[in-house]
């Protein structure tokens, strides 16, 4: 029998309680691995653990090298979230930092990151070109980091790590923010580094995967279960149904509002127009799913909804029945809308504990900075007991494994009981359970007439009461839908 390229014995690590606990994983050359599971049940403890990121453990990590491989002699973890800094090395950015013209060009280009890249690892750079353009990468060369979206950050750190080709590749939820051909190019790409023995763990809650998995496994009471298939993987713990919180309830208009209407609009970044003659216009009681590949201008168009980008002032937009630029603030907008994002999320206070995070949602601050009326303490108390929250109040939100992150941000957007809910991505980083339970709640909101928008790219992953749609396909629209079927 061949030694393994992992031999991983008696791992034992914990925080403020044990994660793993006499954990034990042997590794051969060439497999594929799929690591799933319940949220916050170790996955990502592990890896950074296997990567060296984390070195305070107990017990035995092994490494053992064929010499006669041509492969890096590498291990690569690749995150759930792309971290990069400004030419300065500074990592404190702002939210509405990437929209802003004369503060983004502090960081470098997708060009100059990628050539980085391939100097310090001595790689060819022709042979990254096979990979940009199945990727749907290749008009990206000249954009900052800080202008890229959730998914395209995501593609970013996959052409590494297809480019590097380690030995030990790890990937933590390859499929975050992707859309469904760019899901299609990955998983072929999966199947051709198998090919070519590079050892593959993926850290995947999706019910999408590579042929070439060829074992499931996932962690429970800190140590690994092998499992016959991702059906197979633990359930979290079924939520009792609540009504939501009373002030939630009876959204129902008397008259039909216009909370947003885009006439002809045109946003350009330089030579390069992001979006072209939109029109689009969104009423109250209307629920839309907005989608389309990555970068056709999803998020820029939901930037000029929220107020945060500055060619707004450059076109027709009306908001709430106002005319972008005629007088209002941007906090006028804000109070109206609830929004999440995975950028958000990036931005976000970390260090506020879960009370102040939600709170925060009065304010549309990213931490909390003002008391609370009694009003306004006795809906924070309806909200976090409606989310099963009440015992976490005092904890840090940095302390949560990123889906329940999700939960107390979505709980946020809604405290201020806003007009219009605008969802991006929301559900990124939970598991399939915490996911049904958030769009339940996106259902019952719903039906009590709560307009919104919401961004998905994979279909068995959305709210059921959506009933409009609309598609973009390189910054025009392609699809306009209104229908109860979607």
């Amino acid at each position: 029998m061949s030694t393994p390229i992992i031999q991983i014995s008696n791992l034992n690590f914990q925080y403020d309680k044990p994660i793993l606990e006499d954990l034990n994983w042997q590794i051969s050359v060439g497999e594929c691995w799929m690591l799933g599971g319940l949220s916050g049940s170790g996955k990502t403890t592990l890896a950074k653990v296997i990567s060296g990121e984390i070195k305070n453990f107990e017990g035995k990590v092994e490494f053992n090298f064929n010499e006669n491989s041509e492969l890096p002699k590498k291990v690569l973890y690749v995150s759930n979230w792309f971290q990069f800094s400004n030419l300065e090395g500074d990592r404190n950015f702002y939210y509405q930092q990437r929209y802003n013209q004369f503060a983004k060009n502090d960081t470098l280009t997708v060009f100059a990151e990628l050539n980085h890249f391939g100097k310090e690892e001595n790689l060819d750079l022709r042979l990254l070109e096979l990979y940009l353009e199945p990727c749907g990468f290749e008009n990206f060369k000249n954009q900052q980091l800080i202008e890229l979206s959730s998914g395209e950050h995501k593609k970013l750190q996959l052409l590494k790590a297809l480019w590097l080709k380690p030995r030990v590749l790890i990937i933590d939820q390859p499929y975050t923010g992707l859309d469904v051909k760019s899901r299609q190019f990955l998983n072929q790409a999966f199947d051709d580094l198998i090919q070519e023995n590079v050892t593959l763990i993926l850290i995947n809650n999706d019910d999408e995967y590579p042929e070439s998995v060829q074992y499931f496994v996932e962690i429970e009471n800190g140590k690994l279960v092998h499992r016959n298939s991702p059906k197979n993987f633990s359930k979290g713990q079924e939520r009792i149904p609540k009504s939501l919180p009373f002030f939630l309830q009876n959204n129902q208009e008397n008259e039909q509002e216009s909370l947003i209407k885009l006439e002809n609009i045109n946003i350009s970044y330089g030579e390069k127009q992001v979006l072209k003659n939109i029109d689009w216009e969104v009423n109250s009681g209307e629920q839309w799913l907005l989608q389309g590949h990555n970068g056709s201008g999803k998020s820029t168009l939901l930037s000029l909804l929220n107020g945060d980008h500055p060619q707004a002032y450059a076109n027709q937009i009306h908001l709430f029945g106002q005319k972008r630029g005629s007088g209002e603030s941007i906090w006028d907008i804000k109070e109206k809308i609830g929004m999440i994002s995975p950028e958000l999320h990036w931005y976000f206070d970390m260090n506020a504990n879960v009370g102040q995070t939600i709170a925060s949602g009065f304010f549309d601050s990213m931490s909390l900075y003002q008391k609370l009326s009694f009003d306004q303490q006795q809906q924070l108390e309806q909200i976090l007991y409606f989310f099963d929250l009440k015992d976490d109040k005092n904890k840090k939100l940095s302390t949560f494994p990123l889906g329940k992150q999700r939960l107390a941000l979505l709980a946020r957007t809604l405290i201020k009981k806003p007009k219009l809910l605008i969802l991006d991505e929301p559900c990124q980083g939970m598991d399939n359970e915490q996911t049904q339970y958030f769009n339940q709640v996106i259902d019952d909101l719903a039906t009590q007439g709560q307009s919104l928008i919401y961004v998905g790219h994979f279909e068995s992953q959305l709210p059921k009461k959506l009933s409009h749609k609309l598609v973009l396909e390189n910054g025009t629209t392609k699809i306009k839908l209104k229908s109860k079927n979607l």
